[in-house]
């Protein structure tokens, strides 16, 4: 196959720094790929990388089957979308669009009926002669993107494009530059530090850990079987819980460090007096009236956030354990029995967080 974005073997160093440590990855063409991680984890520095932005120490890049190691960005014909927007303040919407058309010397013609086109793809078409100062956030941001996508370039990457606007805009504009890749039929690389953007936007996640992909794969892969402590606590909001506990003699079900008689049987088997880590969603954790049974947890309430919709339960137990209630909890209750089934409970290695079941 040929990949529209390869890295293999991919390394940089700064210095003494080993920025990214051999990264391995293909995005094929028409595929919208994020890369997610906490802040210092390399991945505006691979995006960077891809772009040409900063060379490589190690490994071959390759763009449509050509490698590109040694060629300057202009030559890699990529588009990036910035945080910053990076418009020209003294252009109008029309001249920052065109403005890589002039330079390469298009017709008049032909700047205008690719404006039009643009314009209209990305709902521009009542703007198109005011500047960038009279414009909010969100249509500023489209003005960034049409200026990429009148390039016609090979691949985008956005570097965090929206994390400069106000959240009900950031919501709206995510589903805006999904749909906008679906009709361009476009190769995307999108960094983001919010793992719900990621969630929701890209086909394939890429989750990286100081300079370290932990794991790749399709959303709902990493949130229902992610392999390790660190890509589950990164991936869902909010954070998976995670309490240490001892396999029983049974090597199906595993007493929790808590207080009380808490005990969790999970899908699979695991050697007897095994000291693992449980993890388990907040969501997954629903209220129930019996107080004894399978995979029940009593636990005595500490906060209570309402939300409307949805109660986020905290407990007062060390560790603290928090439940997603889809109802309006009583915060004056004092205790919860919360129950859980035995496949969504997940166990991980105490030493090294690598995922058991």
């Amino acid at each position: 196959m040929t990949y529209q974005i390869e890295l293999e073997n991919i390394n940089k160093y700064y210095g003494g720094y080993h920025a990214l440590r051999d990264i391995s990855l293909g995005i094929e063409p028409g595929e919208f790929v994020a890369l997610v991680g906490p802040s210092g984890c390399g991945k505006s520095t691979l995006l960077r990388t891809i772009a040409g932005l900063e060379g490589i120490s190690g490994g071959t890049l390759r763009i449509a089957g050509e490698t590109v190691n040694d060629r300057a960005p202009r030559e890699r014909d990529l588009a990036m979308v910035f945080q910053s927007y990076a418009l020209y303040p003294h252009m109008t919407v029309r001249r920052n669009l065109t403005y890589s058309m002039r330079l390469k010397r298009r017709s008049k013609a032909d700047m205008e009926r690719s404006v039009e086109e643009i314009a209209r793809i990305t709902g521009l078409e009542s703007l198109l002669d005011r500047y960038p100062r009279e414009l909010s956030g969100g249509q500023r941001q489209r003005v960034a993107m049409g200026r990429a996508i009148i390039r016609e370039p090979k691949a985008f990457l956005f570097d965090e494009p929206l994390s400069n606007l106000d959240a009900a805009l950031r919501v709206h504009m995510r589903s805006e530059v999904r749909q906008l890749h679906n009709r361009l039929n476009a190769t995307s690389v999108y960094v983001t530090h919010d793992q719900i953007e990621a969630m929701t936007m890209a086909d394939r996640v890429v989750v990286m850990r100081a300079g370290v992909v932990e794991q790749m794969g399709a959303p709902l892969d990493l949130y229902d079987r992610p392999c390790n402590r660190f890509v589950a606590g990164f991936i869902g909001s909010p954070a998976m819980n995670f309490v240490d506990g001892i396999i029983r003699e049974d090597g199906v079900s595993v007493r929790l460090d808590l207080p009380g008689e808490a005990v969790l049987r999970f899908a699979g088997a695991r050697p007897a007096g095994e000291t693992v880590t449980v993890g388990f969603r907040p969501e997954h954790l629903s209220v129930t009236m019996a107080a004894t049974g399978g995979n029940i947890l009593s636990l005595p309430v500490g906060f209570v956030e309402r939300t409307g919709s949805t109660s986020y339960v905290l407990s007062s137990t060390t560790p603290e354990i928090l439940l997603s209630v889809p109802e309006r909890f009583p915060k004056e209750q004092g205790s919860v029995n919360a129950q859980i089934a035995p496949e969504l409970v997940h166990l991980f290695s105490k030493e090294d967080g690598t995922a058991l079941l």
